[in-house]
């Protein structure tokens, strides 16, 4: 029995994970549900915790490179310790709730090349953890987003990329230790613009919207005329002509630097 708890505890003959999402679609102030099913082995285990959270995968400049990291930006735990009979079969629902920061990834059904956001589960037992894979989510935008969003559409943007980057944008409600850029390439009557950049950062009344356009890598140039953040309420949105006020701006930008 002893020899059987040493493999136990080194993963052979022990406890397994796995974790079901109910739903796999959310938007950012939602709830993510689902269930984690842990099947005992061979012999009982003592186990420490159990929880569930969410991860991204952003990319990280160094001085020298460049290369991505995984972060875990929200994190529950599902109840205490307790002892897992071999062979026991366990099921736990949880309902994580989705930080309002939380990056986009899908809109209009389409997935955004370049995200990468999932649940993660760890079960402790005996110092060890076993993690499950990264379970993919899709995140929605919010109302007040996807006006923002339907805005560069109508004004003929095509998307072009999307990244999460670990770092802050000063100036805003930022909370997290990485945000979201959604890059779009102009069309022809803004032939002077190389991309627009666009990022969110919501709280539960409002988002801060940050534009950019043609941001050398890494530094946002906040006292530059390519610059602009403005503040949206999630609620009150729908009375402004976002499409208009986005060619306002570019056109003015535009005009000075004589662009078209």
């Amino acid at each position: 029995m002893a020899f059987k708890k040493l493999l136990a505890s080194l993963g052979a003959g022990g406890a397994s994970v796995e974790t079901v999402l109910t739903e796999v679609n959310v938007v950012p102030g939602g709830v993510v549900q689902g269930e984690v099913r842990i099947q005992g082995g061979s012999v009982n285990q003592n186990v420490e915790g159990l929880s569930v959270g969410l991860q991204a995968r952003v990319e990280v400049e160094g001085q020298d490179s460049e290369y991505r990291q995984d972060i875990e930006f929200t994190k529950m735990q599902l109840g205490g310790a307790f002892e897992l009979q071999a062979q026991a079969v366990h099921a736990v629902p949880f309902g994580l709730e989705i930080p309002w920061e939380t990056p986009v990834t899908t809109i209009d059904g389409q997935t955004l090349r370049g995200m990468n956001i999932g649940v993660t589960t760890e079960l402790a037992i005996a110092r060890a953890v076993d993690s499950t894979d990264l379970d993919p989510i899709n995140v929605h935008p919010l109302p007040a987003q996807k006006a923002i969003l339907d805005a560069f559409i109508q004004l003929g943007f095509r998307f072009k990329n999307a990244d999460m980057e670990r770092g802050h944008i000063r100036g805003t409600r930022q909370k997290l230790p990485f945000y979201q850029e959604i890059e779009f390439f102009p069309p022809q009557q803004y032939r002077g613009i190389n991309q627009v950049e666009l990022s969110f950062v919501a709280d539960e009344n409002a988002m801060d919207v940050i534009l950019e356009m043609d941001k050398k890598p890494g530094l946002f140039s906040e006292g530059s005329d390519t610059f602009r953040s403005f503040q949206v309420g999630l609620h009150d949105f729908q009375g402004t002509d976002w499409a208009a006020y986005l060619n306002q701006w570019l056109s003015e930008v535009g005009s000075k630097r004589n662009w078209f």
